[in-house]
Order: C-alpha cells, then sequence, then structure tokens
C-alpha cells in the first residue's frame, strides 16, 4: 500500500492492512510497466458502439388491472417514452401512445381501470425546489407536468389536466389528485377535454380548473373507494391533521372523528364500508412554532407532555378503524374503534410504511429493529388485532413500495426479495394474515415488480438478466416446492439480432482492511490473450443506498450502468463493479455501517480494496486503472483520483459530490471529502452535469473546476444547460458515453500525459 493511500486512510480514521501484500504487487508492477507501456502504444481498444447496448426498449414500470388479466408499462427506447399494454391470454404488446421524440419528457405512475379499457399516466418531471419543471430538450416554451388518459385500444392518448399522481377511479371516468394543497378532480373522457371553455363550475371541476375539495391546511393523498362512491383523503393543519371522506353524490366532505392528533393514511376495506387509518399524538408546546400564545424565546419547562407526547399508557401510535358506510357529521353513534396500538418506547413498530388493507388483515411494514438486519411486513389481523402477524419471515431485503402488492382477493401478499440469493432479486408470496412463504420465481434471472394479476393465476414482473435487458415477464403463480427458472414467460421486448454479445460477471468477495466483506461483479473481455495484461476500470454506484447485481438493473440509470460495464468489457476493458459498504442487499449493518460519508468516508477503503484486487491480477496491467460513477459514485470518484492519482490514473466524474460540509479544515466534515486531498489531485478527469441537477447542486461541479484549474490538473466538461440528474436524453447519454470512451482510450488504454 502506497505510503499517500496510507496516509489518506489514516486521514479518515481507517485502520490499514495488507502492507506487504501491496509490496509484492508495488514490485510486480514495477518489473511488468515496461511491457504494459509498449502493449500500449500498439494494442487498441475494440471498436464497439455503445448505442448497440442502449438502443434496445426498457420497461420500466407495471401496472395490472383489477378486473381483467392485462397489464400495461411504460417503456423507455431511443429517448421515446410510452406506454404500452398487453391482455391474456395472447399477451401481444400494443403501443397505446405515440411519443415519438427524444424530447426528455419522463412518464411515470401509470394506472389501469378496473376492467383495464383506460390507462392514465403523468408526463413530465417533477418541478424542483423553485417550482420549475425540468425542461431538458430546452424548448423555448417550457415544460410541464400533466396527467393524460389513452384507451388500451389503441385508439390514442389525450392530455387531462396538470397535476401530478392520479388516482384512477374503479370505472375509468374519473382521476383526482392533490395539488398545490387542494384535492383536484378532471374527467378522463376526450370529449370532456377537448371541449371549449369550460361554462359552469362543474365543467372547470371536470377539466381539473378548479378544486374538487377546497379546505383549509394541506389535503393529501385522496384515495378512491373500490365502489367508486366515496374518496378519503388527509387534511393537515400543521400541529394535528384529520381523514376526511368525500361522498361523490352528495358532494359533502365529513371529517372521520376530528380531534388534536394527527390522523392519517387512509386506507379502505375492499367492501367500500371501513377505512383504516394511523393516529399519531398531536404537537406539544414545545415543539409547535412560536406564535402570539407563546414568549418566542419562552424558557425550558421539564414537564410531561411539554416537548414529547404520547397516549394515556405511553404509546405513541395507533391503528383506528372507523365504519363510513352510513357517515354522518356527528359519529358519536359509531366512533372509529383502536384496533392496535403499539407498546411504550416500541422500537419495533414506531412507524408505518405502506399499508394495505387484505382480505382479513391490515398489512404494513415496520422499520427494522436495532436486532434484525432487514425491514419486514407484518398483518394486523381483523379477528385478533392483540400483536402483529410477521409475514416476510425470509431473511433478504424488501426495497420499496414497487416491491410488494397483494392479490386481488386480498388473500396473498406478493414481495421482491433476495432472500437466499443476496445478488438478486426473485418474488416471493406469503398469505396475508400468516403462514410459510414459499418461492414463486427463481433462477439466474432478477425478477421485480410484482404485480398479481385479476384471474389469480399469474403474476406480472418485470425480469432481468445477466444477458437480457429489461424485459416484461408473465410467471405462473401456482404452489411449487421448486420453482422454475424458465417459468416465466418473457412477452416484451423483443431483442434485435444486432443485440451484442456479453459476458457473465462473476461475483468476486473482497476483504476491506477493517474486515468488512465486500460484494463485486468482475467483467472479463472473452478476447484476453494468454499472458496480456489489461487495463480496468472501476464503477461504484451511487445513492450509496444501492446495489449493483450480476445482470441488468431495474432503476434507469443503473440499466444503463451496466450496458456500459458490458459496452467497456466488449472493448477490452476488465472491468469491476464494487457494491461498496451503506449499499443495500447485505443487511442493516452493512447499509449502516460506522464512519461512512461526512461521518469518516470508511467506504473508500472498499473501493481501494477493489483497486488493489485488480492489481494483484495476472490479466491486469497495475499501471491502468480508471475509475468512474454518478452521483455518490461521482463522489468517490473525486475522492479516489484526490486521494490516489498513483492508483487510478483516469476518472469519469458524473454528478459527483465534492464537499460534504463547512469548509472547516478541522472538522470530520471536511476530512472526509475529496477536495480535503485536492493537492494530491493529478490524474485527469471527465466531469459532467446538467445544471438543473436536483439531487447534486450544480455548485459542486462549479466549486470543483475552480480547485482543478487552479491546480493545473487536466479536466474536460460536459455541461448540459437545463437538464438533470441523469439526462432525460437518449442522445445526450450517447454523447456522454462516446466522450467517457473517447477519454478513457486516451489515458486509460494508452496512457497518454495530461
Amino acid at each position: 500500500m502506497s505510503s499517500r493511500l496510507l496516509a489518506a486512510l489514516a486521514a479518515v480514521g481507517l485502520a490499514a492492512g495488507g502492507a506487504t501484500h501491496a509490496a509484492a504487487q508495488a514490485q510486480s508492477q514495477a518489473q511488468s510497466q515496461a511491457q504494459s507501456q509498449a502493449q500500449s502504444q500498439s494494442a487498441q481498444p475494440n471498436p464497439s458502439d455503445i448505442r448497440r447496448f442502449m438502443d434496445v426498449a426498457s420497461p420500466l414500470e407495471l401496472n395490472s388491472a383489477r378486473k381483467a388479466d392485462r397489464v400495461a408499462w411504460i417503456t423507455f427506447e431511443r429517448g421515446m417514452r410510452n406506454v404500452y399494454t398487453a391482455a391474456a391470454p395472447a399477451w401481444k404488446p400494443v403501443r397505446i401512445t405515440r411519443f415519438l421524440d427524444d424530447d426528455g419528457q419522463e412518464l411515470r405512475d401509470v394506472r389501469l381501470s378496473d376492467d383495464g379499457t383506460i390507462a392514465v399516466f403523468v408526463r413530465g418531471a417533477d418541478p424542483n425546489r423553485d417550482g420549475w419543471v425540468a425542461n431538458p430538450a430546452q424548448d423555448p416554451d417550457g415544460s410541464e407536468r400533466a396527467i393524460w388518459a389513452a384507451g388500451t385500444d389503441g385508439t390514442g392518448a389525450w392530455r387531462i389536466a396538470e397535476g401530478n399522481a392520479p388516482q384512477l377511479s374503479p370505472d375509468g371516468r374519473t382521476v383526482v389528485y392533490a395539488k398545490g394543497g387542494q384535492i383536484f378532480r378532471a374527467r378522463t373522457a376526450r370529449s370532456v377535454q377537448t371541449a371549449a371553455e369550460p361554462r359552469t363550475s362543474t365543467d372547470s371541476i371536470d377539466r381539473g380548473l378548479k378544486p374538487l375539495i377546497k379546505a383549509w391546511g394541506a389535503q393529501s393523498n385522496p384515495r378512491w373507494s373500490p365502489d367508486g362512491a366515496r374518496i378519503a383523503f388527509t387534511s393537515n393543519r400543521t400541529s394535528h391533521s384529520f381523514v376526511g371522506v368525500y361522498d361523490v353524490q352528495k358532494r359533502t366532505v365529513v371529517y372521520v372523528t376530528p380531534g388534536v392528533d394527527f390522523d392519517a393514511n387512509p386506507v379502505w376495506s375492499p367492501d367500500s364500508r371501513r377505512i383504516a387509518f394511523t393516529r399519531r399524538p398531536g404537537q406539544p408546546f414545545g415543539q409547535q412554532r412560536p406564535n402570539d400564545s407563546l414568549p418566542r424565546q419562552a424558557p425550558i419547562v421539564a414537564m410531561p407532555g411539554m416537548y414529547a407526547a404520547t397516549f394515556p399508557g405511553g404509546y405513541t401510535l395507533s391503528l383506528m378503524i372507523a365504519d363510513v358506510a352510513n357517515l354522518a357529521m356527528d359519529l358519536a353513534q359509531t366512533p372509529p374503534r383502536e384496533l392496535w396500538h403499539n407498546a411504550p418506547n416500541d422500537r419495533a413498530f414506531n412507524t408505518i410504511g405502506a399499508m394495505y388493507w387484505a382480505k382479513d388483515a391490515i398489512i404494513f411494514r415496520g422499520a427494522a429493529s436495532n436486532t434484525d438486519e432487514w425491514d419486514r411486513y407484518y398483518a394486523i389481523r381483523l379477528n385478533d388485532p392483540s400483536q402483529p402477524v410477521l409475514l416476510t419471515t425470509t431473511d433478504g431485503l424488501i426495497e420499496d413500495a414497487t416491491s410488494v402488492a397483494l392479490s386481488k382477493d386480498g388473500a396473498t401478499l406478493f414481495y421482491t426479495t433476495n432472500a437466499g440469493d443476496n445478488e438478486r432479486r426473485h418474488i416471493w408470496a406469503v398469505p396475508s394474515t400468516g403462514g410459510t412463504p414459499r418461492q414463486v420465481t427463481a433462477g439466474d434471472g432478477i425478477e421485480t415488480y410484482p404485480q398479481p394479476l385479476a384471474s389469480g393465476r399469474h403474476v406480472a414482473v418485470l425480469y432481468f438478466g445477466a444477458k437480457t435487458p429489461a424485459s416484461v415477464g408473465i410467471a405462473a403463480t401456482h404452489a411449487s416446492a421448486t420453482p422454475d427458472p424458465r417459468a416465466t414467460r418473457l412477452i416484451y421486448p423483443t431483442l434485435p439480432a444486432s443485440w451484442p454479445r456479453h459476458v457473465t460477471p462473476e461475483i468476486v468477495i473482497t476483504r476491506a482492511p477493517d474486515s468488512m466483506q465486500i460484494h463485486n461483479q468482475l467483467f472479463l473481455p472473452t478476447d484476453m490473450k494468454p499472458g496480456e495484461k489489461r487495463p480496468a476500470i472501476v464503477l461504484v454506484h451511487g445513492g450509496p443506498q444501492r446495489q449493483m447485481l450480476p445482470g441488468y438493473h431495474y432503476m434507469q440509470f443503473y440499466h444503463w450502468a451496466y450496458g456500459a460495464n458490458q459496452w467497456l468489457a466488449d472493448q477490452g476493458y476488465i472491468v469491476l463493479s464494487v457494491n461498496f459498504r451503506s449499499g443495500v442487499g447485505y443487511g442493516r449493518s452493512f447499509t449502516r455501517a460506522p464512519r461512512t460519508g461526512r461521518a469518516g468516508n470508511s467506504e473508500y477503503q472498499d473501493v481501494v480494496t477493489g483497486a488493489q484486487y485488480l492489481m494483484g491480477r495476472p490479466d491486469v496491467d497495475a499501471s491502468r486503472i480508471g475509475i468512474w460513477g454518478l452521483s455518490y459514485g461521482g463522489q468517490l470518484t473525486a475522492q479516489a483520483l484526490a486521494r490516489n492519482s498513483d492508483i487510478f490514473i483516469a476518472g469519469v466524474d458524473m454528478a459527483g459530490v465534492h464537499t460534504l460540509g463547512p469548509l472547516d479544515t478541522a472538522g470530520i466534515n471536511y476530512r472526509s471529502s475529496a477536495i480535503s486531498q485536492i493537492d494530491g489531485w493529478k490524474s485527469p478527469v471527465l466531469l459532467v452535469h446538467g445544471d438543473d441537477d436536483r439531487n447534486v447542486a450544480f455548485t459542486q461541479t462549479v466549486g470543483l473546476v475552480q480547485l482543478l484549474r487552479a491546480r493545473g490538473v487536466y479536466h474536460e466538461l460536459i455541461v448540459v444547460p437545463d437538464d438533470v440528474h441523469e439526462s432525460m436524453l437518449y442522445s445526450r447519454w450517447v454523447y456522454t458515453w462516446e466522450r467517457m470512451g473517447q477519454f478513457l482510450k486516451r489515458f486509460l488504454w494508452h496512457r497518454e500525459p495530461a
């Protein structure tokens, strides 16, 4: 290990080990340097067009109809974003929108009506903190975020109204959504949206021009009852919140037992007669903002209930059930009942995440306890609510809301997990009131985004493989002791004849100086000759709560990043993708490893350990190692170039973070930042950033460039006006990858002086 590396690790409080091994590597490097430099002068990277790995259509999200075996999905294809649908039994994909330009307009939140005849979706990006909707194509007219509808019979798509997160009514005739703290409604019929100017108040409501529900506070989370007769929503009043119910026919709003607490997260029973919701204590004086009734510099008063609030008995979370079949202004006759509450100082059930009303139970996500490596899902049985029942007894990651779905009859919870195979994802199922989980999909592929179909016999999934990009698959749900890996039928897309050869990445496990075990994927070119030494490049993912997999990824950028690794291997590079600590997939203690990020940058040692592994391989030229990454991966790329330009001779930093706190040289935040070691930065770097980035401030690149200029460090820039964290334009990604290929060819393959 170099003296500079030892100093860098010591500066962030890391133990350094393996010096003997590093010394042997240094000796080997010196012996082979002349030979490898001679090779680099004559050898050329294989000509490989990045577009061959990127042109294929990629489905991004799924939805299934409640009463028909039909699915809809959003597809990205060479920058064109469209909605597709397919139905049993033929499962023939049909495109139902016609957005045929690479215009950077995002599509998301596709939803199907119960009968599958109407799909709604959102077109346009979320606004940034200033309310600006991204305009990556620099359209002089600007951009908008709007709700659209399309007929699944292929009759076309049409704009409904400006808005986001539409909740489609069961009959498909109406959407409701929150905007500006109020609840809006718009009819999905094309004739309504193309009519002349509205003539009545109802016309304005039907076109989303006027709120359906206008109330004090911030209204959110509208939810249709299954019969379409009512809409439940949350009304936040700062110090407390209510659950409201809107009657569609009567056009009335009633709040469910309004009080002084936080009522939220309403979910409907399957028969539309009841609502379940959460209740937390209201805001105590000590947490309220100063106002006329409280001195602005009130003394600290130590008394119960002043700063922390509980219900009688000391608990802080209740699950309530309200009968709303005959809801009236006075609920004294039928007040909500408390189905369950947590225990005082409860750590296992101090929050409720996503919540679902299953057939005979309320299902929710509970946070992992300090002794559990995984978050889990629980059921509270309606007929025996004394204790939550653990459903997901499998030990593995269940990542987010797209990882779970209820069967249409509410009897089964389907979920995506890496239980039993922590490098991949598969679909599991468990009875919604408790039982033994069973595996639904298996094999070398990766399955996510379960969407059970109405018939109950199949579940739609997104499927990914080492050589197979994102695909829509249909998997059987029948019980099987050993799921057949071939049982998932892929219905979209059809791979072109030009689909390039791929290598199957190897799982390589390295051990950091502090003994943390790190999982990596190794991509080896297929044209390696005996005794040949190749340049190598390290990929560091973003997040950092991400996990790279031995196959195409379910998140769009990482889908491209996996394809880019295949492209680099196709050119002749050896590639190592490092799943450093603070990522997901390997348990809570790995994700929350000590001294990561601004608290000490301990994850950097995992990156260096990966580079050391490459340096010790007989097929790697230890003098030609590069690194690339986006976001948190850009941060680690900058760390590598600043701390170890002696190891990493070139890097590509996309939208990286370069300062982690105040510019105080004595602070751990500053010492954990790349700029704290900026004087050691010697290697050339390609910097890529969009100036409307909503994740990493563009100023991070602005400031870094000033430091690099002051030190004469060679850098190239791709600055994209009006683009976001991950470029929304396919053409820009192709340009970026091509520039990256040229940059690596010069400074990594040929070792040109900067």
